[in-house]
């Protein structure tokens, strides 16, 4: 569980995070994870996998992973590349063939212009674009701005870079889009960097045209970082538009861009993502990525030239089941009384505002898949905003989330008699 102070926003340890645990023999763990707890996501899927060992079926509402199959020219490129005998070390930066399709991507796409040469690295995920940005640019106690509630990975990878993130609210009321009062307040002479991630986990907002620009002009006022995470550019509704903030003025020179391939593509098990920056912010991000991971896995990499030289086409299918069980769960949720919930505009996650039943988010989750057969993530597990809330994902099929819908609204039923 995340806790904060209320006057500096800043995140606490809480949870799971260790005391400076020792093992049986006494050798203890860095000081460093005191303050990093278990993922609150995976403690739920372990514990709806170790129903399931016993037999029982479980509606996985948690997790955040396509139920899709990866496509299947992407397969076929990456067997392909087996086939070649391409298992070997790629350059640190990735295949030149993926960043010029990644280059060309963010042109076409975006309108943003990076050199495949310099400015872009193929990273482990997206998650290791992320923890690399935050280890190769900041120091111990700087301070990171992150929209909260959020992915915590956000939080707990600026920890283990020596860093303090600090929660900017997203609130309901303001359909979880932050104000730039509440940035502005969670300033500091010690604020290094901000992060955005539009559409958003775990609210589905997506961020109007109108915020990027104010956040860019923030940013460049108190000469800020920007890490921007667009993993679900492409999963957004009719009536959403994308905006990357690498687009505004000033902005590419102090912008990190983060994607990948696992959203959109179904391919969440190839671990495969990219991070585009300036030559400069690159030339560190690199550093890190050369002592870690060297470089993502060859033959993936061929997956994913294949993904982006293949066009939209299986991307918008997969979009369009996206939206139909979107406004089923929307409409179903909806007629829950006592569950609150907005109406997402992209991503594939519900925060839904359980308050009324007197139980608080950890509580309410584990009563769901207890009573229910329905893993949800409690919303504490997603920041200091997120105790009234659980997260749904509906990465589902139509048919699980009809049982899903069904059961929870039984067990709600139940509990409020």
């Amino acid at each position: 569980m995340l806790q904060a102070n209320s006057a500096s926003h800043q995140a606490k340890p809480g949870g799971d995070a260790g005391n400076h645990e020792s093992d049986a023999l006494g050798m203890k763990s860095a000081k460093r994870m005191e303050h990093i707890p278990f993922s609150a996501i995976r403690k739920v899927l372990e514990a709806a996998a170790a129903k399931e060992k016993l037999g029982q079926e479980v509606i996985h509402l948690e997790i955040g992973r396509p139920d899709f199959d990866t496509p299947v020219h992407i397969k076929e490129q990456a067997k392909q590349a087996l086939d070649l005998g391409r298992v070997h070390y790629t350059s640190n930066y990735g295949i030149l063939e993926l960043r010029r399709e990644i280059a060309r991507k963010l042109d076409r796409q975006n309108g943003l212009v990076y050199d495949p040469e310099g400015e872009i690295t193929v990273t482990v995920g997206s998650n290791e674009a992320v923890f690399m940005a935050m280890m190769a640019l900041l120091d111990p106690g700087d301070e990171v701005l992150v929209v909260d509630p959020c992915w915590l990975h956000y939080f707990y990878c600026a920890t283990l870079a020596g860093a303090v993130a600090v929660s900017v609210p997203a609130r309901s009321e303001n359909d979880f889009i932050p104000t730039m009062e509440d940035f502005r307040s969670c300033l500091s002479a010690r604020t290094r960097m901000v992060v955005v991630n539009s559409p958003n986990n775990p609210t589905g907002a997506v961020y109007p045209e109108s915020f990027f620009k104010e956040l860019a002009a923030l940013a460049c006022e108190h000469n800020l970082l920007v890490l921007s995470d667009e993993i679900y550019e492409d999963i957004i509704y009719a009536g959403a538009r994308h905006h990357s903030i690498a687009g505004f003025p000033g902005m590419k020179p102090r912008t990190i861009l983060v994607n990948g391939f696992s959203k959109n593509y179904a391919m969440t098990g190839w671990r495969l993502g990219y991070a585009a920056a300036d030559r400069e912010l690159t030339r560190a991000l690199i550093r890190v990525h050369q002592y870690t991971t060297v470089c993502a896995t060859t033959f993936a990499q061929w997956g994913g030239v294949a993904a982006l030289a293949g066009g939209r086409g299986v991307v918008d299918e997969m979009v369009a089941q996206f939206e139909r069980r979107m406004q089923f769960v929307y409409r179903e949720l909806g007629a829950m009384p006592g569950v609150k919930v907005i109406r997402p505009r992209g991503a594939f996650y519900f925060m839904a505002d359980i308050s009324s039943f007197g139980l608080d988010s950890e509580q309410m989750s584990t009563y769901l898949l207890e009573e229910a057969g329905c893993a949800t993530v409690p919303g504490a597990g997603l920041g200091r905003y997120g105790h009234n809330y659980i997260r749904i994902s509906y990465a589902n099929s139509m048919a699980k989330l009809r049982v899903g819908m069904q059961r929870i609204q039984n067990a709600l039923q139940k509990l409020a008699a």
